[in-house]
């Protein structure tokens, strides 16, 4: 499973195209698309936030019917809490697309990120389409990905190649994403393409799988999005020997897509708005799986954590604390803490250790947390980000 060294990216029977639109001004790429070129399976994760966007609203119907062909995104507006407008207006992108790339519109999907609360610049997108549509080609995934970057500071692309089900095959995943970022959602903007054959609900439930694993074990400021979207199409070109549930095969499959999404999930937090470090904190010696997750996500989304990490200040009582904080039974005594290889405390005591190795410790860009509960055998990894000062900056001003 290598890793594609092409600075060429594509997969066999999709194209993919970005323009700008004059959504965000400056003749920025803001309008992306990615099509197959036959009807593919899909599968999706969506956000579980109550104030769902009008495109996911839409897709959330759709997908439902196991078919896509194409995604359009458009960047610079989320068309979220616009009511029935914003639903008129998704609906308008739609129809335009689908006319233009001359497939039923339910097998297109609509995705939109940005600001909240303002409707979509339709005239500029629908006068777009035909300039999107007319662009498509085999190497245009860098281009769609282009278009839908909001704060992003640079381009999230991964792309596995194997041998699965005695045929070649491709896995290629893009996202956009540096906040707002939090589980039980999906992620932000994620596409997956694939020319893998696969059955529709080993397709399902591989992608749920993996997205738990990956994007929905990140968190940068523990705030959900409206807009998050996570999808996954796979046009079957490769015509390698069907995947389906319970299969060994499908195990290959999942091992590539997982490499896929856990780059991109990991680049996710790198570029965190405004952040300097990537943190991984592992819980390990729990009870169950839930009890894992939930120590795990009270240190990831401590503020008082976070920031000390960005200020490299050594005060690892802030960990302490969250573990306590997180709301299940622990022992005190059997609780273990280490900061990259460094033991800081155990039995319900601080380790010996110098302020100065502590310190340097904290100069990290990667730093792992490891927190030993001592009660049973189920673990939990999450990633996550510092929280600087660029971060209120960014968001201080966001819509203006």
């Amino acid at each position: 499973m290598a890793k594609s060294t092409s600075n060429k990216v594509s997969v066999p029977g999709f194209l993919a195209n970005g323009v700008s639109a004059g959504i965000k001004g400056g003749n920025q790429k803001d309008l992306g698309l990615i099509f197959s070129t036959v009807p593919a399976k899909v599968a999706a994760m969506l956000t579980k936030n109550t104030f769902r966007a009008a495109p996911v609203l839409i897709d959330a119907e759709r997908i439902k019917r196991g078919i896509a062909r194409a995604i359009i995104t458009n960047s610079g507006c989320a068309n979220a809490a616009t009511g029935k407008e914003g639903m008129e207006d998704a609906l308008a992108v739609s129809a335009a697309a689908a006319k233009q790339l001359k497939i039923p519109e339910e097998h297109l999907l609509v995705c939109s990120t940005g600001v909240i609360g303002k409707r979509l610049p339709l005239k500029k997108i629908e006068s777009g389409i035909g300039k999107l549509v007319k662009g498509l080609n085999e190497f245009g995934i860098e281009d769609a990905e282009s278009a839908m970057m909001t704060t992003d500071k640079y381009p999230k692309i991964s792309i596995r190649k194997g041998i699965v089900g005695a045929r070649d095959i491709t896995i290629c995943g893009i996202a956009k994403g540096a906040g707002m970022i939090e589980p039980n959602m999906a992620t932000l903007l994620t596409y997956v393409m694939t020319d893998a054959l696969i059955d529709t609900k080993a397709l399902n439930t591989v992608f749920h799988q993996v997205i738990d694993s990956t994007f929905n074990s990140i968190s940068v400021d523990g705030c959900m999005s409206t807009n998050d979207t996570a999808i996954i199409l796979a046009n079957g070109l490769a015509a390698n020997n069907p995947l389906e549930r319970a299969q060994a095969r499908l195990q290959r499959f999942r091992e590539m897509l997982t490499d896929v999404l856990a780059e991109l999930s990991q680049a996710v937090v790198k570029d965190g708005e405004g952040a300097t470090k990537l943190i991984t904190v592992v819980v390990e010696g729990a009870k169950s799986k839930s009890d894992a997750r939930r120590v795990a996500y009270s240190v990831a989304n401590s503020n008082l954590v976070k920031t000390a990490f960005f200020g490299e200040d050594p005060n690892w009582g802030r960990i302490i604390a969250a573990i306590g904080a997180s709301g299940i039974p622990l022992e005190r005594e059997k609780i273990g803490l280490s900061i990259a290889n460094v033991n800081v405390f155990s039995q319900d005591t601080p380790a010996v250790v110098t302020l100065s190795k502590l310190k340097d410790v904290f100069k990290g860009g990667n730093i792992e947390v490891r927190i030993s509960l001592g009660g049973g055998d189920k673990s939990y990894a999450v990633y996550t980000s510092d929280l600087s000062y660029d971060y209120v900056k960014i968001n201080a001003d966001y819509s203006t």
